[in-house]
This record gives C-alpha cells, sequence and structure tokens, in this order.
C-alpha cells in the first residue's frame, strides 16, 4: 500500500493547480508545466491513490467525490507546511519557500526529530547520512535559520526545527488520512487516553463503533495531559478523552461530555470508613496521588491549600489505576478519585467512599481535538457514539 512518504509533494501542488483551474490546460500554463507532464503527474498520483480524481469532460474537469475529499486534505497538508514555514522563520521570507520542500526534506526531519541522531534517523528514513545531512541544509537554507543543535553525543531540534517539524508531521497526517479514506477500508482512529475515559466511556463507545465498522483500527494512547496533548497538535493522535483544561491554547478545541465527581477513596476497613473525616484526619494517613503536572493532582494539592492546611504524606505519584487500587485495597492509603474509576471494587465493598469535611470536586469531562481537524467520516462516527455514552451513560470517566 502507498506510503504518505512515498506521494510527490510537488504532484500534490500539481493537484491543487487542477482543481483550481478545471482546466489541465489552464493549470498547466499557470504551473509552468506541459500539459502532457501534467496528465502524467496525475496519472502517477490517480495510481498510487487507487481512485479517480477528476470526471473528465469537453469543458474541463472537475473533482470526482473522492477527488473532493482528497484535495481537500492535500490543501490542509500543504497549508500546514506552508503556515510551519511562516511560524519557523525569524525573519520574513522571500518568495514561497515552502513550494521547494520535497518528500525526502519532511521525512528527513520528522525522523530526525524523534531519533535524536541523524545515523539513528536516516536508518529510519531508509537514507545515507549523508543524504539526510543535505535534506537538513537545504531546509535551513529555505526557512533561512537553525535547525539543528548538538546536545551531548547526540542532535536535538532548535525551536525552529521543533515549529518546522510540527508542521510537517500534521501534513503526514493529513496525507495518510488522505491515503486511508481513497482505500475504502475500514479507516483508522488514533485516541489519547487520560485515565478515567479508561475506565467505562471509552470501552463503550469503542465497543459500539466496532459493532457497526468491524474493519475499522483503533489505536489508543494513554498517557497523561502533558503527554497526549503533545502528541494531538503533533498529529499523532486524533482526540484526547478527559478533563478539559481552563487554558488549552488557542490551537486546541475543547467539547464538554459531562460532569465528573471526584472524592476520596479508601479500603473498606480504614479507619475512617465509618465517620466523618477531618483535616487532621486526612493528614494521619499516606496518600497516593496523581502524577506531577496533572490536573488530579492540582486538585488534590488544592483541596488543602485552599483551607490552609498542610498537605499529608503523599509517597507514591502514579498514572496508573490498576496499580492505586492495588494499594488501596492492602493499605490504609488514600486517594482522590471518581468513584467511576473504581465502582466495580465499590459494588464488591472492597473499596468505599470517606466521608469528610472536604466538599467533593467537580471537573468537566470531554474531548480535545485540533480546531483546525478535518475529520474523516469514521472519526465523526466516533464522536457521534461517544456523545450518546456521555449523556446517556452518566456512570462514566474522565481524567
Amino acid at each position: 500500500m502507498t506510503a504518505a512518504h512515498d506521494l510527490n509533494l510537488r504532484h500534490l501542488r500539481l493537484l491543487l493547480g487542477i482543481a483550481q483551474a478545471g482546466s489541465l490546460s489552464h493549470a498547466a500554463r499557470a504551473s509552468g508545466v506541459s500539459q502532457p507532464a501534467l496528465s502524467q503527474a496525475l496519472a502517477k498520483l490517480e495510481a498510487a491513490l487507487g481512485v479517480a480524481l477528476f470526471d473528465r469532460t469537453a469543458s474541463g474537469v472537475s473533482p470526482t467525490a473522492a477527488g473532493r475529499r482528497i484535495v481537500r486534505r492535500v490543501e490542509h497538508a500543504l497549508t500546514r507546511i506552508s503556515r510551519a514555514f511562516r511560524r519557523s522563520s525569524a525573519t520574513p521570507q522571500k518568495g514561497d519557500p515552502h513550494n521547494y520542500v520535497t518528500t525526502a526534506h519532511v521525512r528527513g526531519l520528522i525522523n530526525l526529530a524523534e531519533a535524536g541522531s541523524f545515523m539513528r534517523a536516516a536508518e529510519c528514513a531508509g537514507v545515507s547520512v549523508p543524504a539526510l545531512h543535505r535534506a537538513v541544509r537545504d531546509l535551513e537554507q529555505l526557512s533561512g535559520t537553525a535547525l539543528v543543535e548538538r546536545r551531548g553525543r547526540g542532535v536535538g531540534l532548535t525551536r525552529a526545527g521543533a515549529t518546522l517539524a510540527q508542521g510537517f508531521n500534521l501534513a503526514h497526517a493529513e496525507l495518510t488520512t488522505a491515503l486511508e479514506e481513497s482505500s475504502g477500508k475500514g479507516g483508522r482512529l488514533a485516541i489519547g487516553a487520560m485515565a478515567l475515559s479508561r475506565s467505562l466511556l471509552l470501552p463503550a463507545t469503542l465497543a459500539d463503533l466496532l459493532r457497526d465498522h468491524p474493519a475499522a483500527r483503533v489505536d489508543v494512547v494513554e498517557g497523561s495531559y502533558l503527554e497526549l496533548v503533545e502528541l494531538l497538535r503533533s498529529g499523532r493522535i486524533d482526540m484526547l478523552i478527559g478533563a478539559l483544561r481552563d487554558h488549552p491554547g488557542r490551537e486546541l478545541l475543547q467539547e464538554p461530555l459531562f460532569t465528573d465527581r471526584l472524592t476520596i477513596i479508601g479500603r473498606a476497613e480504614h479507619p475512617l470508613a465509618t465517620r466523618e473525616a477531618g483535616f487532621e484526619d486526612l493528614a494521619a494517613y499516606p496518600w497516593i496521588v496523581a502524577r506531577r503536572a496533572s490536573g488530579l493532582l492540582d486538585r488534590w494539592q488544592q483541596m488543602f491549600d485552599h483551607a490552609d492546611k498542610p498537605r499529608p504524606d503523599a509517597p507514591i505519584q502514579c498514572g496508573s489505576v490498576a496499580l492505586i487500587r492495588g494499594v488501596l485495597v492492602r493499605s490504609d492509603f488514600l486517594t482522590l478519585l471518581s468513584p467511576d474509576q473504581v465502582s466495580a471494587e465499590i459494588e464488591s465493598g472492597s473499596l468505599v467512599t470517606i466521608q469528610s469535611c472536604v466538599p467533593d470536586t467537580m471537573r468537566t469531562i470531554g474531548a480535545i481535538t485540533r480546531r483546525d481537524w478535518y475529520p474523516t467520516a469514521l472519526q465523526e462516527q466516533f464522536m457521534a457514539v461517544l456523545r450518546h455514552h456521555a449523556t446517556v451513560g452518566r456512570t462514566q470517566p474522565g481524567d
């Protein structure tokens, strides 16, 4: 199957020219190529994509249904590249340097960003190390700024390099989606799942979705908000399910799904299980809390800070609900968690909510996407099923 890196960016630019002109002859003149060369480029794209992109008539050409979707994807991809060039350049650029970017440039910088060394990146890209060096030098000349810097024994991207690589990743994601849509197969989803969404909401959604779309393929990436939001920004995942943030960033769009409750959880035999606990009682026992830089940890800290009480000892920081459950049932540890995440243990009687002077904390659970996201039919269906379960289930998770 054709991969996004196999597509010729020059041919994709010509594709947009054809769509805009509505005529092969007009597009050839506007692009400065011969009509036979343009026709050959179009034929290669149609062969790679496996679909007819245009209907030919006596008056010109018009996109097919598949062609319209692909043209839109290609337009998004090339816009990502041009926008990344503008953002990464320290000085105003002359001409349109993004029009000289090739697939080798895109693949080289993406692999270098991931590998951290020219040798490993060249292996991943399937090119020689000198060829990768040339690709990076070309990009530095086009952007007018340094993209790579030495870091110990390896290399890393400068801020400009990271900006350009992110744009390349988003472009690559759009082209990959174009190929998947044109294949007519089940399609793919890449979902970032914070801890709570893995308990009930996401499993119920995926079970229903795959019942109707058995050929679909789903990649669920687990992690914290900080880990997953960077994957979202770079196009590695399509959406992020979890607790919404107060300041998500202008490039992100948040859709609330439901309100979740956080409360104190402990084992059924915990000394505080049979009475209302005060701050001194809560501080007398060890806590297991969320990892650093997480919304859940912030709420735990605020629970004591707002009451002007010292925070209890929290010897364990952990993002795994399975591990948290295992510690709670075996010890007098306490935690702040959604009851939905431990609903099975609460129903079985091994864990309970601890009544205390601290009011439960409410938080909004939802879906986070890129503001300029252009979802596929499968992704739209996933969001519809997700909204349904968030509305009717309401024993759902969050993070």
